[in-house]
């Protein structure tokens, strides 16, 4: 190959991440230079602490993150260090100076997306960002650019390799939320604070990223309605198992049209779904998720959604891009932003409910609790009762309506005076 100028990269982090970066960039140096035309040599790994053993070169070491996005002898920054400030002023600043942005940082980017690709547009940079959804799974560069001739109606997909993994142990064992959250821990599976993952901000995070690529809109974290799945109890399961489905927390991205105007409904909680499901079999840490558009049909991307190597991988599929703009002098995909649909409310989102009840066994208990789902214009799919001495279980399985009326019906019935409990509600998915 005639000798070209190299690609000088900044990584900005060196934990799990970080440092199987630097160790693909150094073992597939070769490789990455005839993909790419040009070498790639690293020219800093910022950190918080030098004194930290590390299994990367010592000299390229330093705290001076500021310092080295904006360096002359840089070309690209890759982030893989998470969080909002400073990495947010940090990448601002690379891209301001002319340097394309790689980054991992799904939080910063489903909040502050925005400016992030104005600083790129206004530079001419790219801003890539494959492995912040999904890790190794190529799923938003098909978003991006193979489907950007089609017109995507749905995403729904499970996005979260923690609570996945507590799901489907759940499912196989039985065993409840409480034992099966400290057994994922203890596995490695959950952090020592769990809380961005159980409660749902992990994936709505992820959520207003697809939203964004896939309707050509803004959508941000704040949009996204989110549940976790600390209430979702081992009768809940076992219900859902009765029923031939399985319990599972997903991503939902829609467009919805009501009385001929369109909008995008975004939202993340725990759903019964039918065993039949392409997702309902992806159980532990992985990942997918179903993309249906008009023309290109029904699609769905598999993989494993974390873990340093697989969202290395992504990483580095985003770094050959963006270093093969620079060598050619062409920049990659802007923000597609011009739809600007508004998102709708939760309440007004259509959906389907799974209520599980506690009734006293006695006439005229159905037909009370029909009244109800009468009253809200809230049509019922199916019901079970079974009766148990004076109480007796009543499971109701509704058609869609609005949320709102969906949750009013439930209020009203938990205060009917044959109902001991509303023992469970949850969301149906994957059924017409």
């Amino acid at each position: 190959m005639p000798e070209v100028k190299p690609i000088r990269v900044a990584v900005l982090g060196c934990g799990t991440v970080g440092t199987e970066v630097v160790r693909l960039l150094t073992d597939q140096a070769e490789d990455l230079r005839h993909r790419i035309g040009a070498p790639v040599e690293l020219a800093g790994i910022a950190v918080r602490r030098l004194n930290k053993d590390r299994d990367v070169p010592r000299e390229l070491l330093t705290t001076d993150a500021a310092g080295l996005v904006t360096s002359d002898d840089v070309d690209v920054v890759v982030e893989v260090i998470g969080g909002i400030e400073p990495t947010r002023t940090w990448l601002l600043d690379a891209l301001r100076s002319g340097k394309s942005v790689v980054t991992a940082n799904k939080a910063l980017l489903a909040e502050h997306a925005a400016d992030l690709f104005e600083a790129a547009d206004s530079s001419g940079a790219d801003l890539y960002f494959e492995a912040a959804v999904a890790g190794a799974i190529p799923l938003l560069r098909p978003l991006r650019e193979s489907l950007a001739g089609d017109r995507i109606t749905r995403v729904m997909g499970i996005v979260n390799g923690t609570t996945n993994f507590i799901l489907s142990a759940m499912d196989a064992t039985g065993a409840g939320y409480g034992e099966t959250l400290e057994e994922a821990s203890r596995l490695g599976y959950a952090e020592a604070d769990p809380t961005a993952d159980v409660d749902g901000f992990d994936a709505a995070s992820k959520a207003a990223i697809l939203a964004s690529l896939a309707f050509h809109t803004r959508v941000t974290a704040g949009d996204v309605h989110r549940e976790g799945i600390a209430q979702v109890s081992a009768a809940d399961i076992a219900a859902a198992k009765g029923l031939g489905r399985t319990v599972k927390l997903l991503a939902i991205c829609e467009r919805v049209v009501a009385d001929g105007t369109e909008s995008v409904a975004v939202r993340v909680h725990p759903a019964m779904i039918p065993r039949s499901h392409p997702l309902a079999s992806v159980n532990g840490a992985f990942n997918a998720v179903f993309v249906e558009a008009d023309a290109a049909g029904e699609m769905m991307f598999y993989g494993r959604g974390a873990g340093g190597a697989p969202t290395a991988s992504a990483v580095l599929g985003d770094l050959v891009a963006v270093a093969r703009n620079k060598v050619a002098s062409g920049r990659g995909p802007r923000e597609s932003a011009y739809a600007a649909l508004p998102v709708q409310p939760m309440g007004n989102t259509p959906t389907r409910y799974h209520i599980s009840l506690d009734v006293a066994d006695k006439p005229g208990v159905l037909s009370q609790v029909a009244a109800v789902f009468a009253e809200h214009h809230v049509s019922i799919a199916a019901v079970r009762q079974e009766g148990r001495t004076e109480d007796a279980s009543l499971v109701i399985v509704t058609h869609a309506a609005s949320d709102a009326a969906l949750r009013s019906t439930v209020d009203k019935i938990g205060g009917l005076p044959v109902v001991r409990e509303v023992v469970s509600v949850m969301r149906v998915e994957g059924e017409e």
